[in-house]
């Protein structure tokens, strides 16, 4: 073989390697999300995204797809699960099914404000988040969504005003499920991105979510009345198949957990503030926050303790997790 055939091939294996070595780990991480294109959620998801295939010199991409293209959160789950996804952003308690005690942080009343959920979520966080992990997900720590309340056309004020109402409950919510089971309604069970459709053509006229959320997926025009009662409190984050994540490099990884971490933090203490002004937004809206009486108030609290007993008895909560999370509401049902 001559001198210049072996340089030849010399340069084509260093090529081939240095090849090798750039794409071993690349991977496009396909992530979808029920949050619509240019939400603040989107916006900082896609900026991070962007910090991280430069970082990473184009080994870690990602492709969302929002807007609910992909279906609720369980279609987004049920896709991960045969590889047509990667992850999704969702809410934690669509995670019951691996980690039950995902469906804690939305108990009824489990938090009395929003600084009493901010001071157990501080030590309660961490855990969830590693039990999370342990069970096949990777994810980025959580954001919250704010206190849902009840928003329909007409006015609430009773569990009897209620029942001549047409609810809307999400796709297998087991605690919205619960609430209308304890009050004695049949409810109308959709997809959040059939919502709209059904207050638009009179199929609902009542709906559980949060102002921001509302406002987000223009909801807020069908309502003219809020239930001044803080119900649940929602919280989302970003997963990703634990197996899927494995496959980048260990210095990839590192970049994508330090940088969406980064990400979700910023999403949590954003949505804090956008919350409290939502709720502003809607009243400058012409839209009524009907205050309840302490007998009235004391029928929903009723109706919340009822619920979470059924969730216990159905995801028997590992006791440690339960305790760290309810430890400030004294009142709260006590596992077996």
């Amino acid at each position: 073989m001559n001198n210049k055939l072996k340089n030849s091939l010399l340069i084509l294996t260093m090529l081939m390697a240095g090849f090798s070595v750039n794409t071993l780990h690349a991977r496009t991480i396909k992530i979808a999300t029920l949050s619509p294109e240019g939400t603040f959620w989107m916006k900082q998801m896609r900026a991070g995204a962007k910090e991280i295939k430069e970082r990473t010199n184009g080994r870690v991409k990602f492709k969302f797809y929002p807007g609910g293209v992909m279906g609720n959160d369980e279609n987004i789950l049920r896709k991960i699960r045969i590889g047509q996804l990667h992850g999704g952003a969702i809410t934690i308690g669509n995670l019951s099914g691996s980690t039950p005690e995902t469906t804690i942080y939305g108990l009824p009343f489990l938090f009395s404000s929003l600084e009493d959920a901010d001071e157990i979520r501080e030590k309660s966080d961490a855990v969830l988040s590693k039990k999370i992990e342990d069970n096949g997900f990777v994810n980025f720590g959580f954001a919250q969504g704010g206190f849902t309340y009840m928003m329909s056309s007409e006015p609430v004020h009773s569990f009897d005003d209620l029942r001549h109402r047409k609810s809307w409950v999400p796709e297998n919510s087991d605690v919205g499920l619960a609430v209308y089971r304890y009050i004695g309604i049949t409810p109308v069970s959709l997809p959040v991105s059939d919502v709209l459709t059904g207050l638009q053509t009179g199929l609902i006229d009542t709906v559980i979510t949060s102002p921001i959320g509302a406002l987000a997926l223009q909801w807020h025009t069908h309502f003219k009345y809020v239930v001044d009662l803080p119900l649940n409190y929602l919280t989302a984050t970003m997963v990703i198949d634990k197996k899927v994540f494995n496959k980048l490099s260990e210095s990839d990884q590192e970049i994508v957990r330090e940088v969406m971490t980064g990400v979700y933090k910023k999403i949590d203490e954003q949505n804090r503030v956008d919350n409290i002004a939502a709720r502003e937004a809607l009243i400058n809206k012409g839209v009524k926050f009907i205050k309840l009486s302490d007998a009235q108030k004391a029928e929903w609290f009723k109706a919340g303790d009822f619920v979470i007993s059924e969730m216990i008895k159905k995801y028997k909560y590992n006791k440690d997790i339960y305790k760290l999370v309810t430890i400030h509401k004294s009142d709260a049902p006590k596992l077996n």
